[in-house]
């Protein structure tokens, strides 16, 4: 391990300006992603969580549960967000106050209200923007990670070849056409690929991993909005 360290803190220190700025900028891009990795994964761990609780607070009654309690309870998940969207649009279309949605802690006038519901399609359409932006939410970043994992191996593949192009040139001037000659010049160039590789390859992996959970979320999100709406057309006829 010690002899692997020195031997790339040398073929570094041996580098050129133009693969160091190429070092420089993979590992820059190396970064972000690595940052926006643990990022995702934590909400996304969050968000599964915290939807798992929603779901189970949201069916634990018959009626509606009132959105500043689920809130209170699984405020990471997304659904809360559509939820409530679904939630204000049910309560505009009954309109008075006597006949809000079903939710514990309520008046008992609200608990016993008869109201219809006029649109009910209208209130799926609220769930669905307010879905759409909670996922527009959640993939933010995410191309930053394609960018990363498609351009990272040319820009290691750049630094590559003007290594190469530099190593032949200067074997040119020293007119021997030994392989020991260009050997180094031809690792040191090598490293700028390999950095581009370590850059993309984890950036890869991620985006298409958390491209899948995001999908996850948003299938949960249609799926919820088309269960509040059958439950709304159940409790409040139209």
């Amino acid at each position: 391990m010690i002899l692997f360290d020195n031997r790339l803190e040398t073929l570094i220190t041996q580098t050129g300006w133009v693969a160091r700025v190429v070092l420089c900028i993979l590992l820059i891009l190396s970064i972000f992603s690595w940052a926006l990795i643990f990022q995702k994964s934590r909400a996304l761990g969050q968000i599964e969580a915290h939807t798992k609780k929603f779901l189970q607070m949201f069916r634990a009654g018959r009626g509606l549960p009132d959105p500043s309690t689920l809130k209170m309870g699984a405020g990471d998940s997304p659904l809360v967000t559509v939820y409530q969207a679904g939630y204000r649009e049910l309560e505009a279309q009954l309109g008075a106050a006597d006949h809000r949605p079903v939710a514990p802690g309520m008046a008992p006038a609200a608990s016993q209200s008869t109201g219809r519901v006029k649109n009910p399609s209208a209130v799926g359409v609220q769930m669905q923007v307010a879905a759409g932006e909670e996922v527009r939410r959640l993939e933010t970043g995410m191309s930053w990670l394609a960018t990363t994992g498609s351009v990272s191996p040319f820009i290691g593949l750049f630094g590559t070849v003007w290594g190469v192009m530099d190593a032949f040139a200067g074997l040119g001037d020293a007119g021997t056409a030994s392989l020991r000659a260009v050997a180094p010049g031809i690792a040191e160039a090598l490293i700028t690929t390999a950095m581009g590789l370590f850059a993309a390859i984890p950036a890869v992996i991620a985006y298409n991993y958390y491209l899948g959970g995001i999908r996850g979320v948003a299938a949960r999100m249609d799926s919820f909005a088309s269960e509040f709406v059958s439950k709304i057309e159940t409790i409040y006829t139209v």
